[in-house]
Parts: structure tokens; C-alpha cells; sequence
């Protein structure tokens, strides 16, 4: 899978701008990701078993460690997104994505001087980012089969009911089970919205939405799609 790791890695950059790093370099195996995720605490247990991304920063330095497991990476293998996408291979596709994304964007950001990288809307952020991505991946997987290159409705359709619905948020954590549910239903409005655009136009788009922040995201989210924009209060004196 390094060549599928290295061809999204570069459509991703190209999108966006270079990590800066050699992100193979990042990749950890089993016995460092186990203990990487006792040092990441309860929440780390509620976390897909598949594939992580561990970030931690150290003073002008950003660590980063991407897990795939040898399950995911042996489906991939047998299953191979490049010679056609369908039920049996895509949740595998969009995890093995997701972490690709995660770590392009801590790395983005990283260079732009955020530093919290273990606050909850910096997680948000990434998480919203990578459904945006992950869905133009997947438009791309799914063009490259069509003759035409042309993604039907249905197709669209199925792509979201894989990426934004079918997950089950039973997590027993609430702040992981809103961070998911919340980047989810952000991420299906703005996809909808991104499709209204032609390529051109798309593209532009997605490279200023990358450059907000989490609140910033929502926000231009809900203004597009022609909804109220939750009035943030100050805080009283003292608090």
C-alpha cells in the first residue's frame, strides 16, 4: 500500500500545500501505537482499532505517528481501491485516508504557528477537514471508473451514506460522541454545497475553507447553506 499512501499524499499536497515532512516516515507499527494510546489516556480506547494519528508537541517541534493495522492494510491489498470501489472496500479506503489527511493538516497548521494541538476544536477541525477531503477522494476513485468520469447522483448518494451516515457514534465518551456527530452533519452540508460548484470554482473553495479555524469552518458552513449562525456570548468578567 506505500504506493496508494504516496499517490493520496501527493493529491493532498498538491491541494493544499506540502506537509514538509516525508509523511512514510510517520508511519508507526503495532507495538509503538499501543504505546503511544496508553499515554493518550481513557478516550484513546474509545478510538477506531483500525487506524490513528498520535500528535504531540514539544517545543518548536511536532510529532507525528500514523497507524494502520495490519488488518486494514491486508484488506486493502486484497480488496485494492485502484481496481474499483464498492461496499466491500471503501469504509477501508476513507480510514486509510482519514490518517493521511489528519497528518497533512496538523503538519499545515503546525507551520502556521497553532500550537494546541490536543484542544478539542483543533481535533474538530482536523476531523472536519478530512470528511471534506475524504469525500473529494472518493469522487475521484469513483470519476476514474466511469467512462464519461462523470459522478451520477446515486453514486454521490452512496458516497455520503459510507462517509457521514453510516457510522454509529455509540461512543460511551459524550465529547467524542459530539465531536462526531457534529463534524458529520457539517461535513454532509458543506459536501452538498461543494458539489453546486464547477471544478474551478470547487477547488478555490477548499483551499480557503482549509485555512479557517473550527469556529471559522461552521460558521462559513452555515452561512452558505442559508442557516442561523449560533450567536457566540463574551464571557462575563471574571470568568
Amino acid at each position: 500500500m506505500n504506493s496508494l499512501f504516496h499517490d493520496i499524499t501527493r493529491l493532498l499536497e498538491r491541494t493544499y500545500a506540502s506537509a514538509g515532512v516525508a509523511l512514510e516516515d510517520c508511519i508507526i507499527h503495532d507495538d509503538r501505537c499501543r504505546q503511544l494510546s496508553r499515554l493518550a489516556g481513557a478516550q484513546a480506547r474509545e478510538l477506531s482499532q483500525l487506524a490513528r494519528t498520535f500528535l504531540r508537541h514539544s517545543g518548536d517541534n511536532l510529532f507525528i505517528g500514523i497507524y494502520y493495522s495490519r488488518w486494514l492494510i491486508d484488506h486493502l491489498e486484497a480488496h485494492d481501491p485502484r481496481r474499483g470501489l464498492s461496499d466491500r472496500n471503501i469504509g477501508s479506503l476513507i480510514s486509510f485516508v482519514e490518517e493521511i489527511d489528519h497528518a497533512l493538516h496538523a503538519a499545515l497548521a503546525f507551520r502556521r504557528g497553532v500550537r494546541d494541538v490536543g484542544s478539542e476544536d483543533f481535533i474538530r477541525n482536523l476531523e472536519l477537514q478530512s470528511r471534506v477531503d475524504i469525500y473529494m477522494v472518493l469522487l475521484l476513485f469513483v470519476g476514474f471508473f466511469r467512462k464519461t468520469q462523470r459522478v451520477a447522483r446515486t453514486d454521490r448518494r452512496w458516497l455520503r451514506f459510507h462517509l457521514f451516515q453510516r457510522e454509529s457514534n455509540d461512543y460511551s465518551d459524550d465529547s467524542i460522541r459530539a465531536r462526531y456527530m457534529e463534524t458529520a452533519a457539517l461535513g454532509e452540508t458543506y459536501t452538498r454545497l461543494l458539489d453546486t460548484l464547477n471544478a474551478a470554482r470547487r477547488i478555490e473553495e477548499i483551499r480557503v475553507f482549509h485555512s479557517l479555524d473550527y469556529a471559522q469552518k461552521k460558521e462559513r458552513i452555515l452561512r452558505l447553506a442559508g442557516r442561523p449562525v449560533p450567536l457566540q456570548l463574551p464571557a462575563k468578567s471574571g470568568e
